[in-house]
């Protein structure tokens, strides 16, 4: 039987490297924890956050063991499953059922590009095999896409696959996907993966999110999540606003996912360097982007100021109520006249 239905903020957790490179367990610990305190609803290991791709079958495996452990029941695990073929996915989603995770995430075919009927037939092939539930990843930028029409076949046919997280950034698709699936599934979850319209979203009907924005400003994202669930728009639109203004900022100016690895450094902790070979060029330019997002969040009110040049501290940065941001939003619509 399925477990309950996903929503909220799943945060696509990046994963802490030590000097060399190696994955840092302790500070990938302390990392979740804070995640966990700070409101996430759920975390999401093995995504393009976390580079699942640079990392091998067995470190893939390796952080899941350690965030299943730390974890411990406290929020559920949506677990990037994704593999080079059907069989070692499935091979995936058995050891990540044994673990505890909640569900598997599992990207369409990459590489090569295939059409909709082979994208329904391997998923159907993994869901038939697959002893845990299984979240569809559409996300065409970089993997074959799955339209509409697969998805609802594949919620048809699966009793298995109970949701879909969309990272394509295509409102209008996911509006079509929960008229098309949710009269016959109300159970199926729909997640956006696109934090610039997280809000719009969740105004469209989606259940929640997987947005990388929220392992950098967790309190950030889970107070969006609150406000539109009791239909306060006006002032998740404003926050969606000061979402926006960071996320573009930590995706713009560096190559994915580095942004947000070094605003996670200004927030406390020792994430180490990514996977990706950084050069001088791109180390001068992540040097200047970590001055720049200090500066940002120190703004925004999430972090203390860091001087040009300095060393944030290892030790957890003492976070500012976001009912405080919250308050300042409400105050100006106020003066607006646009509170209600």
């Amino acid at each position: 039987m399925s477990q309950a239905k996903l929503a909220g903020i799943f945060t696509p957790n990046i994963v802490c490297l030590d000097a060399q490179g190696n994955i840092n367990e302790r500070e990938t610990r302390r990392y979740v924890d804070w995640l966990i305190d700070n409101g996430v609803q759920g975390l999401y290991p093995n995504g393009s956050t976390g580079e699942f791709t640079r990392f091998t079958a067995a470190e893939r495996q390796r952080t899941i063991e350690i965030i299943a452990d730390q974890v411990n029941g406290r929020v559920p695990i949506l677990a990037g499953a994704a593999e080079a073929n059907s069989r070692e996915t499935i091979q995936a989603c058995e050891r990540y059922h044994e673990l505890g995770a909640t569900a598997v995430a599992i990207v369409a075919p990459f590489y090569y590009q295939i059409g909709s009927e082979a994208v329904y037939t391997y998923f159907k092939e993994i869901a038939d095999n697959s002893p845990i539930d299984v979240t569809l990843y559409n996300i065409p930028l970089f993997a074959s896409p799955i339209d509409v029409d697969t998805v609802a076949r594949l919620a048809d046919d699966c009793e298995r696959v109970i949701g879909i997280k969309d990272s394509s950034g295509d409102l209008p698709q996911m509006m079509r996907m929960i008229s098309r699936i949710r009269p016959n599934r109300p159970e199926f979850s729909f997640l956006t993966g696109w934090d610039p319209i997280l809000v719009p979203m969740l105004w469209a009907g989606a259940d929640g999110g997987t947005n990388a924005s929220s392992g950098v400003v967790p309190e950030l994202t889970s107070k969006i999540y609150q406000l539109a669930s009791t239909g306060e728009w006006d002032l998740a639109r404003d926050l969606q606003f000061r979402l926006l203004r960071l996320f573009d900022a930590m995706i713009l100016n560096s190559e994915f996912p580095e942004g947000f690895r070094e605003a996670i450094k200004l927030r406390g902790f020792d994430t180490g360097t990514g996977r990706q070979p950084q050069g001088p060029v791109l180390t001068a330019k992540l040097q200047e982007l970590n001055r720049d997002l200090s500066t940002l969040l120190h703004e925004e009110g999430f972090t203390q100021a860091v001087n040009a040049g300095s060393t944030p501290s290892a030790a957890p940065i003492a976070n500012d109520n976001i009912d405080t941001i919250v308050q300042g939003v409400l105050a100006e619509l106020s003066r607006r006249g646009l509170a209600q």
